[in-house]
């Protein structure tokens, strides 16, 4: 029989009342080597961790006393950033959780210059007073996408809120029930919607919507024909719904504008095995939308943002509301996007690096997949490699289904072995597939397989932490 509980719990109480305060651990010399150097506001925060941490372990029966090494720990946790690079062994390319699009190398060269100092953000240089923060990209948005004018805001979610507040708040906006998607993060577009301050109509059924349903909605109050692109999910089967040019004639017909949310915002054709079709935000613009929104970071392969494009008229009236302060993106969003923007205009969307993951063929990826299995090998770590499927993710492309190759490891515990890995030096974000470890190549650089390799092999049983 064990110890009477009485005993175990003064044992404990004991400990606890033996952990040392901040002040004894200030003047504790062993600490001294540890200590030297750091902030005084760090280390206390450092020891108040330290004793914080033991305290919790102590009152979980874990009856290790506090140690040194427990200071150490915990100024190691303060000196590594709350955000941090990861590597994204997951397969998917748009992480939502993992930040969505890598930039480029010309858009992060360019962020870094205007961060570094002074820019002329919203000073005209030519006449020499006060401009627009939307010059920058205002010119390369029209030629991208053949429309009239263009601004920028925080993401896509905030330029959908912003269009229907300035131009329907109020008033009617006609939507099909089919389109009334549900974003990330349990947002959904009805909220939004009357958040804006207009009225939704639904018309049509989940799975088809006519151009005559939108046309018996059409009323004196009508302010917006609203169509959602399904970026995050798809309706098949027995389907039907209104295209953009059938609304915008009908909008022309009845003197009300059309917006089309059109969410990933490709601004040319996806390329890449599994990817199937998608529409550009020129094709939506040259089929009659009179206003498009969509987001900078997911196919577009730029920083977080939401695009309004479209009508010199109705963008104007959208520059003017009040929310477009609210809402506006800094400098470095500026930076990165116009940056991005003109690899698109100079030819080139195989250097925005969403899109050339995406493009990537499977005997690229199968050769990548063996050389990760060769680092793997070299730190006595068995892996095999497997044809997987990866996706786009970051509510884009729904259907697309990206062959792609990983290592698997059977590792008996996965959960915990993924766990491990996340606390790594560099943090190895992998996924599970029938109880074992899934590393997909598809979006790792070449350069980072090594440090792949690494982490697995400390990650592993019996390895040092």
């Amino acid at each position: 029989m064990g110890p009477p509980s009485n005993s175990v719990d003064g044992g404990k109480n004991a400990l606890l009342r033996a952990l040392p305060s901040i002040e004894q651990l200030l003047r504790r010399p062993s600490l001294e080597p540890l200590l030297s150097g750091v902030p005084r506001a760090r280390a206390v925060s450092a020891l108040r961790l330290a004793v914080d941490r033991v305290r919790a372990r102590l009152l979980q029966g874990d009856t290790r006393p506090f140690d040194d090494a427990d200071v150490g720990e915990a100024l190691t946790t303060l000196s590594t950033p709350g955000l941090r690079a990861v590597l994204n062994a997951t397969g998917v390319v748009l992480h939502t959780n993992l930040g969505r699009a890598p930039l480029a190398p010309e858009a992060v060269a360019r962020v870094a210059e205007v961060a570094r100092g002074y820019s002329n953000l919203e000073y005209d240089l030519d006449e020499g007073e006060r401009g627009s923060r939307y010059a920058p990209v205002v010119g390369l948005l029209r030629q991208l996408t053949g429309a009239e004018d263009a601004l920028v805001v925080n993401n896509c979610a905030g330029a959908v809120l912003l269009v229907l507040a300035a131009l329907a708040s109020g008033r009617e906006c006609v939507v099909s029930r089919g389109e009334l998607v549900e974003i990330g993060g349990g947002f959904r577009v009805p909220d939004v919607m009357r958040q804006s301050g207009a009225r939704l109509v639904e018309v049509g059924t989940t799975n088809r919507t006519r151009l005559s349903d939108y046309a018996a909605a059409v009323g004196h109050d009508t302010g917006l024909l609203v169509k959602v692109h399904r970026s995050n999910f798809a309706v098949v089967g027995f389907t039907e719904e209104a295209s953009v040019g059938a609304l915008a004639t009908l909008g022309r017909e009845r003197g009300v504008p059309v917006f089309q949310d059109l969410g990933s915002g490709a601004l040319v054709p996806m390329v890449g095995e599994g990817m199937g079709q998608e529409p550009t935000v020129a094709q939506v613009v040259a089929e009659g939308a009179d206003v498009v929104a969509f987001s900078g970071d997911k196919l577009l392969g730029g920083p977080q943002a939401g695009v309004v494009v479209g009508r010199s008229a109705l963008v104007a009236r959208i520059k003017a509301h009040p929310l477009t302060r609210a809402l506006r993106v800094d400098k470095l969003t500026v930076a990165a996007l116009e940056a991005t923007l003109e690899l698109y205009r100079d030819g080139k969307p195989g250097a925005v690096p969403t899109y050339r993951l995406l493009a990537q063929p499977s005997q690229e990826l199968r050769a990548r997949a063996l050389r990760l299995q060769d680092l793997l090998a070299e730190q006595g770590v068995r892996a095999r490699v497997d044809g997987v499927v990866g996706q786009v993710g970051g509510g884009a492309m729904p259907l697309a289904r990206l062959p792609s190759f990983a290592c698997i490891l059977n590792v008996g515990a996965p959960e915990s072995f993924l766990e491990r890995l996340r606390a790594g030096g560099m943090p190895v974000i992998g996924r599970i597939a029938d109880g074992e470890v899934v590393l997909d190549v598809r979006c790792l650089a070449e350069e980072e397989l090594r440090s792949v390799a690494e982490g697995v092999a400390t990650a592993s049983p019996g390895k040092p932490p």
